[in-house]
């Protein structure tokens, strides 16, 4: 049960970090410098409590994850303020967990038998199916360039999120070890990405509070792993792409047609569908 709870933090963490932050306010550079500040002082934290083993590897590793978190982030938010938090978030998970399959499949050789295989390639069609589900727009040509914008963010945010994940696996560090080397990778890099925008203010010390949010779901993953299995720990941080979805259209209020509606409700099931048997491809 303990193992399920934790498996839980992501999701309603994770899930909820873009629709906090929204609601707290600023320009994407104040949220995310304000995030990485609160990921650093939680990182800086758990170090005291939990002391790691570091090594040059780790550090080198970990800074250079969090330099591609801090450009994923930074990116998903430019996309939230075209496009809005209801689809920026199943489609930028969407892609995620497309492009982390890529490298499971191509790289680390993921799918070996034809049970895995047949899932894997399932779930790719729900998640493709449900990203353009959820990214499904009214024809309105305004509308319509900000689509464009949006996804173009998006694309770059996942390469970030992408190397993010990547290169800690590549190098097989150890994901207590990588946290606080993590955590300066992502400050350095949201402060220099930032530093031209004057993002020292109340929003940025108002979203180290969506930092500690992001942190704690973090160690969530990280202790449910070895209790209920990779597989399972994934599966259940897809989940929270419905809290920021849902939150978008009725606590921001994002309008959306009745067949807008309809689509992102199906997309996101998709979404979530696919990311769950992605997951039991892990085993």
């Amino acid at each position: 049960m303990e193992g399920f709870l934790f498996a839980l933090l992501p999701a309603l963490t994770w899930g909820s970090l873009v629709l906090v932050s929204e609601k707290l306010g600023g320009n994407s550079y104040n949220q995310t410098l304000g995030i990485t500040i609160g990921s650093l002082l939680f990182a800086i934290m758990m170090s005291f409590i939990n002391p790691p083993e570091w090594s040059s590897l780790v550090w080198i590793v970990g800074i250079i994850s969090g330099i591609g978190w801090a450009f994923g982030q930074l990116f998903q938010f430019n996309s939230v303020k075209e496009i809005g938090v209801s689809k920026t978030v199943p489609i930028s998970t969407g892609l995620q967990i497309l492009g982390n399959t890529f490298f499971a499949v191509i790289i680390f050789r993921e799918w070996n038998d034809k049970m895995t295989i047949i899932i894997g390639i399932v779930a790719i069609i729900c998640l493709i199916t449900g990203v353009l589900l959820t990214s499904y727009g009214d024809g309105d040509n305004k509308k319509e360039g900000s689509m464009k914008k949006g996804v173009f963010y998006l694309a770059i945010s996942t390469v970030g999120y992408v190397t993010y994940v990547i290169v800690v696996r590549w190098n097989e560090v150890d994901g207590w070890s990588a946290i606080l080397p993590q955590a300066i990778g992502m400050f350095l890099a949201a402060l220099l990405l930032s530093i031209k925008h004057k993002p020292f203010n109340k929003y940025a010390g108002r979203n180290i509070f969506t930092g500690m949010m992001w942190a704690v779901g973090n160690i969530g993953l990280l202790l449910a792993n070895p209790k209920v299995g990779v597989a399972i720990a994934f599966s259940f941080s897809q989940m929270g792409i419905v809290i920021s979805t849902l939150g978008g259209i009725f606590l921001l209020g994002e309008k959306k047609s009745k067949k807008q509606m309809a689509f992102v409700i199906i997309g996101c099931v998709l979404v979530i569908a696919g990311g769950i048997m992605i997951g039991f491809t892990k085993e």
